[in-house]
């Protein structure tokens, strides 16, 4: 079964938000079903290891994972639609909280 990439998204953040990208990669089967996936928040500011991800979620290397600061953890996997909101909610929250330090 064959796989196309349907997204392939680098969202800019602006200084005053905190600065930073959003990554987000989608791999599809024939069927639409995710194959693939690679979700991250970058930010050489906040975090220089892991090429400056300070938030990701992918399947690569065999496992749904969760990267945070240098920590990869896996997780139970649900849906891809689950992992986007969990995604979404802790990236705000970091963006949330770089407001607060400020």
């Amino acid at each position: 079964m064959s796989e196309t990439k349907i997204h392939d998204e680098r969202h800019r953040i602006s200084r005053k938000r905190g600065k930073g990208q959003l990554r987000r990669e989608i791999w599809i089967d024939d069927r639409g079903a995710v194959t693939r996936y690679n979700l991250a928040y970058i930010n050489h500011a906040q975090f220089s290891g892991d090429n400056g991800r300070v938030l990701g979620y992918d399947n690569q290397h065999g496992g749904h994972h969760r990267h945070f600061r240098g920590e990869v953890q896996s997780f139970d996997f649900i849906s891809f639609e689950d992992v986007e909101k969990r995604f979404e909610r802790e990236w705000s929250e970091l963006l949330t909280n770089f407001g607060k330090q400020r």
